[in-house]
């Protein structure tokens, strides 16, 4: 589908910085439904799927309809899931204060509950972006905690977001509000390029029976442009030997 290049009146923002405004509206959007604390997954899910529609269909986001999709999508398992997510932060932060408070064994502890930590926010953002996250966080949670382990690099990706956008809250607090929306586009795009890859490694590979034929051709045709230049070679002969009897 051809996309506008030009601004259309009334239009605040041209085309190609319309994405990148959705992003940042969607996340003050998501701020919003995250402030109960237990809607947080959902709110994340939904900001996913609301990113997706806006990509695949070029459907502009609003906040009323980031909010209609959420309230059709919100049930008991997404409260649960976010009693979950509390509990599961609760108990880093305890295991965070023990360790500042001179447990023995901090100077190992410590790495080690950090890493825990990267680790649970990435699985965390490769559940919200899973399409099964809307009918079962089980699911999601199980699909996302093996694509974490198979695909390294989009765990990386995802770490690297988490970190830029805790630097970019800690620098300048306000842009709190904002980072739900560039996360939630992370999370979407190294999912995408999760499912998109293994059907690219699938494709069909040329058979060995059919490959054999090509290579057996291969000899056929060297020997036939092998024996070409004879032709001319011949024909300068008989010229030769005619004009000199």
């Amino acid at each position: 589908m051809p996309q506008a290049t030009t601004r259309e009146p009334g239009e605040l923002v041209g085309p190609r910085f319309a994405l990148f405004s959705d992003v940042l509206l969607l996340g003050l959007a998501t701020t919003v439904a995250c402030l109960p604390v237990l809607t947080a997954p959902a709110a994340m899910s939904t900001a996913c799927a609301v990113l997706d529609r806006r990509v695949r269909h070029d459907r502009t986001i609003t906040v009323g309809g980031y909010f209609r999709a959420l309230r059709a999508r919100l049930r008991t398992g997404d409260l649960a899931a976010g009693a979950a997510v509390v509990a599961g932060g609760a108990l880093l932060l305890f295991n965070a204060l023990v360790a500042g408070a001179g447990l023995p064994g901090a100077a190992v502890f410590r790495p080690a509950l950090l890493v825990a930590g990267a680790l649970l926010a990435v699985v965390l953002l490769r559940a919200c972006a899973r399409p099964e996250s809307a009918t079962g966080w089980r699911e999601a949670a199980r699909a996302a905690a093996y694509e974490t382990v198979r695909a390294p690099r989009g765990s990386a990706v995802l770490l690297l977001a988490v970190a830029t956008a805790a630097v970019c809250a800690w620098a300048y607090p306000p842009l709190a509000l904002l980072v739900p929306g560039p996360l939630a586009l992370a999370a979407r795009a190294v999912d995408h390029a999760g499912t998109t890859a293994p059907a690219a490694a699938a494709a069909p590979a040329v058979p060995a029976d059919d490959a054999a034929p090509a290579a057996l051709a291969v000899p056929a045709t060297a020997a036939t442009s092998a024996t070409t230049p004879a032709v001319p070679a011949a024909s300068a002969y008989s010229r030769t030997t005619t004009e000199h009897p």
